[in-house]
């Protein structure tokens, strides 16, 4: 099961970009692929037969490799004379077919209709550095001629990091302009580059495929695995975009340096098209540690809501106990089903992969730890809003092997910390059937019981009604005070 990342720490915009032109300075535009790495998307939207144009071709080798695996219809453009003079003089023997022409791609001088596809690697994210009047003056004569020189049914390829503001400006011309749109994650760039570079942003391959007579707007996007997913408005393209881009920073700061200064960090892991976080991640590091162990902790369902595991203090405490110098406590989240611990490691394995502290040593193997053998279970019996609480749940959970199970109260505002919970028993009714019943001689919060020490040392025997409770709260205390002194509380 692929699983997409999001995170919830708060890195700007102008930090994500500024942090990607400094590291690779000259050297960003190698990280758009090459044939090699594109090849898988673009077997499948571009025909040995289409009339090609690559705008903006540079000395890339793209076109070169599509030529040598039978395109042969492919026209390059270039505003760079020495670039097209380079390219002419490099494959006038082996590809004297290959074209190569001087030429500005806001004034092509092609006629209309002339190309079936238009590739763009990086051109569009050279033009549009930034967003003042004179840049989308310009790249609004480029999507014009994008449009004007593409046949019905062609489609415009575009190569892209999708910075936020380039990303706005495709959306807000493309399927306004009778383009079907579609974004798709390049997982084989990135794995290349992070191979070659120790780290990688994210590449987007965007398809828009013009219909004139498409009288609705069409986005989709795949960000994990093969199949589109189509969403629902512009907007919530742009936030899973940008939310990908975020969570590629933290794995990339997670992978240089300890982040035992801002205590930790935390990421949600979805199954695409489920609005339900399947995991949750915090990722700690011990303070002056030299990152050189790695163990990821599955906390077993049901066992969330343990002060260890729902709270900063808990993890914390939590991570000094177990002695690594990074640890990955892992959330099953309510909602969703797990087989058993295989399952999930199985799953998780590439993501923990990309959370692994810098001194790690390659190639070592992921440990994996848990409070026992069991992924313990939880049933929802009932989800709703209230009018006060506003979403709730009551589940039963099970772990420890216990032939016990638990019925909680859960708040959703706050999913880690139980409301209200009680141990449940089975019982035999008169007529020999087995019901489930609450068994209110067990308290299971422990400071109930010194509340009940201290109620027992004072309560006065001559005296009824003498115990007041004020907080009902799920009425456990109460009840265990009825069954224990029935003469003193009503």
């Amino acid at each position: 099961m692929n699983l997409l990342p999001k995170c919830h720490e708060e890195f700007s915009k102008k930090d994500y970009w500024d942090t990607f032109f400094k590291t690779r300075g000259k050297k960003a535009f190698e990280w758009y692929g090459e044939y090699p790495e594109l090849c898988g998307h673009l077997s499948k939207y571009v025909k040995v037969k289409d009339d090609i144009l690559v705008v903006g071709c540079g000395n890339s080798k793209l076109s070169m490799d599509l030529h040598d695996v039978g395109y042969s219809n492919i026209i390059n453009i270039d505003i760079s004379k020495v670039v097209i003079d380079q390219m002419r003089e490099k494959n006038k023997i082996d590809r004297p077919n290959l074209i190569f022409e001087q030429m500005d791609a806001t004034k092509i001088t092609y006629p209309d209709d002339t190309f079936s596809v238009i590739i763009d690697k990086g051109t569009l994210d050279a033009l549009m550095p930034n967003v003042n009047e004179e840049t989308l003056t310009r790249i609004d004569k480029y999507f014009h001629e994008i449009n004007r020189v593409l046949r019905k049914g062609g489609r415009y390829i575009c190569i892209s990091l999708l910075q936020e503001h380039i990303l706005r400006k495709l959306i807000s011309y493309f399927p306004s302009s009778h383009f079907m749109f579609r974004v798709i994650r390049c997982r084989d760039v990135e794995t290349k580059t992070l191979e070659e570079e120790g780290s990688a942003f994210p590449v987007f391959f965007v398809l828009a495929t013009k219909f004139p007579g498409l009288t609705q707007q069409i986005l989709e996007l795949t960000l994990v695995g093969d199949s589109p997913t189509r969403v629902a408005n512009a907007e919530e393209l742009i936030n899973s975009i940008l939310s990908v881009q975020q969570s590629s920073l933290v794995c990339d700061r997670l992978k240089k340096k300890s982040v035992a200064d801002v205590g930790e960090i935390n990421l949600d892991l979805f199954v695409p098209g489920n609005d339900n976080p399947r995991y949750t991640i915090y990722i700690l590091d011990r303070p002056r540690s030299k990152g050189k162990t790695f163990v990821v902790f599955l906390v077993p369902q049901g066992r969330d809501t343990h002060w260890l595991f729902s709270t900063k203090e808990g993890r914390q405490d939590f991570i000094e106990n177990i002695g690594k110098d990074r640890t990955a406590v892992v959330v099953l989240r309510r909602n969703h089903t797990f087989k058993d611990w295989e399952e999930v490691k199985e799953e998780l394995t590439p993501t923990v992969l990309n959370l692994s502290p810098p001194g790690l040593p390659p190639n070592t193997k992921i440990e994996f730890l848990s409070l026992g053998p069991d992924v313990g279970k939880r049933i929802t019996l009932y989800e709703g809003d209230t009018k006060i609480n506003g979403r709730v749940a009551i589940e039963d959970a099970f772990y420890d092997n216990s032939e016990f199970k638990y019925r909680r109260l859960i708040f959703l505002s706050n999913p880690f910390v139980v409301q209200s919970d009680a141990q449940v028993k089975s019982v035999k009714t008169r007529r020999g059937k087995v019901k489930d019943v609450i068994d209110y001689g067990v308290l299971t919060c422990e400071h109930h019981a010194f509340m009940c020490v201290g109620v027992n040392a004072i309560i006065d025997d001559n005296i009824a009604n003498e115990v007041l409770v004020i907080g009902l709260g799920g009425g456990g205390l109460c009840m265990f005070l009825h069954q224990c002194f029935p003469k003193f509380v009503k």
